[in-house]
């Protein structure tokens, strides 16, 4: 990637180009994904359903990616509902989705520009619904990760699939 500038807006400029580092290299990696490997079972074994194929994986990256917002507007008091999975059939349709991810994400810090993001006090931290406890910054840096972790997964899943 050559991106030649950054967001000016401190920890959150930095968490807003990691994330969106991330989002293009996943996408980088969509846009050479085939019809036919995007739903393709290429992990029949696994117990994790959202970890089975392309689609997926690609699947539960948007839900997740747009609910680490939600969690957030909940923690903060809004009223929202949680996003739904949606199973898209085309990797253009994925790529608008990530696309739209990024735009919901910077909305977020854009609603809320001077969120504190460290919180040392346990009090003031966020309990997801899987059993962690984060302050904003910590579940941010989780979300940045889950796509890298992700990505690798589906450059794992291609080469696989076209090697064999």
């Amino acid at each position: 990637m050559n991106k030649t500038s950054y967001r000016d807006r401190g920890a959150i400029g930095a968490l807003l180009d990691e994330y969106e580092r991330a989002l293009i290299d996943l996408k980088r990696i969509v846009s050479t994904v085939s019809t036919k490997e995007l739903i393709t079972i290429v992990d029949a074994n696994t117990n994790d359903p959202d970890c089975r194929s392309v689609q997926s994986i690609l699947t539960h990256v948007v839900c997740s990616g747009n609910n680490y917002i939600v969690i957030i507007r909940k923690w903060l008091g809004e009223k929202l509902e949680y996003f739904e999975k949606i199973t898209l059939h085309q990797r253009k349709n994925y790529i608008d989705a990530l696309d739209q991810l990024l735009v919901r994400t910077e909305k977020f810090f854009d609603d809320y520009p001077d969120i504190q993001l460290v919180c040392k006090d346990g009090s003031h931290r966020i309990n997801v619904h899987w059993g962690q406890t984060f302050d904003v910054d910590q579940l941010m840096e989780h979300a940045i990760v889950h796509i890298l972790r992700h990505r690798r997964q589906i450059e794992r899943f291609l080469l696989k699939m076209r090697n064999t």
